[in-house]
């Protein structure tokens, strides 16, 4: 590489170059001013944040970097500023509940960046060992603050399991890796795309690519690698746990996208078979599986899972539509997402402690009309019910679905969605028609404000989804 390669790498990669430096900053800061430097390093990591976002927004690269290992492009730009919202907005819910979470630790925010630009670099990987390097990155830091409460032996289980099952399936995703290098002879995802165009796949290849999508799909909890996610969600700090169910999917299912879509694409008929697989897998078994859950916690893990098999009704499709239909979805996800945890993390009694059950949200309406409204509005968009913005996610997945012909894939998710709406619709009932049992302690504003703007855009969303749309469609255009 030349000066002048290594200038325009260097540009290209500049948000991510200034997030690991404000991570060191902050490192630094941390560990100088000790215990006390918490608040202020969380504050600080969330500015970087924005700064970072605005960043990408106000100053658009587009092109190859360190020898087509990274690319940024309009699909990038998009999925890194949703990464970086859903990692702030996580950080901002936390910022009055840390001591109360037992992880006001100057650690946290920084693990949190450190994470935050591994999925910055997973979104813009071009490679497989780029795409490796930054998965691990990512999931090192995930996995030291699911386990940042020491005092907790439900958190330290739950770290320990979700880093004993990654590990596994960072080990699948390697091997997977290797067959597909053995087979093909390179690593970048242009070059794999030009093997396989010119030549009839072979047997191995194949099974290169089921391990390669079985290490991606773990990270998205797609069925059958969504073992680890209730009791993760469970046992991990609640501020932590809504970190875990926004941003990391995000970029988990951006390279999920990018690696069907700029690596395989000339085996489609391969890959298709694969996704449709999962979706139907993941949608059946989180509309089922959540409606035996008592803990709220669980509940929302297993209604990830199924939202991920929604999203991946989409990638099915294999089309421009679809992957629009995909980046739309994880943005509405993430937005419902955010403002349930938030409302979780509002569940409290006068004493401080934390309540999950979902039996405790009984008689909310009555003792807090606003939450309950709010609340009841993010649970019919996650049940997909309209005009509020979850039931446009998923219909313009069904619809690419439909165009492409998987009609069963479509029919099979509209039953599931009628399923999943069941459990949903049974936390507005518990809130509306059943006897107050407790009353919440006073609501933080930080998180006041996180579920009211929620709330404002699901039920809002009729009137300013068309911009979203065409952002969604600017980014998946990108990709073809």
């Amino acid at each position: 590489m030349t000066a002048d390669t290594i200038l325009a790498s260097l540009s290209l990669s500049a948000p991510e170059i200034f997030l690991a430096v404000g991570a060191m900053v902050l490192l630094m800061i941390g560990v100088f001013s000790g215990a006390r430097a918490a608040p202020t390093v969380t504050w600080l990591a969330i500015l970087l944040f924005v700064v970072t976002a605005i960043w990408i927004v106000w100053v658009p690269a587009e092109g190859l970097a360190y020898g087509g290992a990274f690319r940024t492009d309009g699909f990038s730009r998009f999925m890194k500023v949703l990464a970086l919202i859903g990692s702030g907005v996580a950080l901002y819910m936390s910022s009055g509940l840390a001591k109360a979470e037992k992880i006001d630790k100057f650690e946290y925010p920084v693990l949190v960046v450190l994470a935050t630009l591994g999925m910055m670099l997973m979104i813009s990987a071009n490679d497989l060992i780029s795409l490796y390097m930054s998965l691990e990155l990512q999931s090192l830091a995930l996995y030291v603050v699911a386990a940042m409460n020491r005092e907790s032996a439900r958190s330290t289980e739950a770290g320990l399991k979700y880093f004993v099952l990654g590990a596994l399936s960072s080990g699948l995703m390697l091997y997977g890796m290797s067959l597909v290098y053995g087979f093909t002879g390179h690593t970048g995802f242009v070059q794999i795309a030009e093997i396989l165009a010119g030549e009839t796949r072979s047997l191995g290849l194949v099974f290169g690519l089921v391990f390669v999508l079985a290490g991606v799909a773990f990270k998205i909890s797609a069925v059958p690698f969504h073992m680890w996610t209730p009791d993760v969600y469970e046992g991990a700090p609640t501020p932590v746990t809504a970190f875990l169910a926004g941003a990391p999917k995000i970029a988990a299912m951006s390279i999920f996208v990018r690696v069907v879509i700029d690596a395989f694409q000339p085996i489609s008929a391969d890959w298709q078979q694969i996704v449709v697989f999962m979706s139907i897998a993941s949608m059946v078994l989180g509309s089922f599986a959540a409606i035996g859950q008592t803990n709220i916690k669980r509940l929302m893990a297993y209604s990830s899972i199924g939202h991920m098999g929604y999203a991946l009704v989409g990638l099915a499709a294999g089309s421009q539509e679809g992957i629009s239909g995909v980046v739309l979805y994880m943005t509405i996800y993430l937005v419902m997402t955010l403002g349930a945890f938030a409302i979780i993390l509002s569940m409290r009694n006068k004493d401080g402690e934390a309540l999950e059950r979902v039996d405790d949200l009984a008689g909310l309406s009555s003792t807090n009309p606003m939450m309950a409204t709010v609340l009841t509005a993010l649970m019919f968009s996650l049940a997909g019910i309209p005009p509020l913005a979850g039931f446009f996610a998923k219909y313009f997945v069904f619809v690419a679905a439909i165009k492409a012909g998987l009609y069963v894939l479509s029919v099979v998710g509209v039953l599931a969605s009628v399923v999943g709406a069941y459990y949903y619709l049974r936390v507005v009932k518990l809130m509306w028609f059943d006897a107050p049992t407790r009353e919440f302690a006073r609501v933080p504003g930080s998180l006041a404000i996180v579920f009211g703007l929620s709330g404002v855009f699901v039920i809002g969303y009729v009137l300013f989804g068309g911009f979203i749309g065409t952002a969604a469609e600017a980014a998946a255009a990108a990709l073809f």
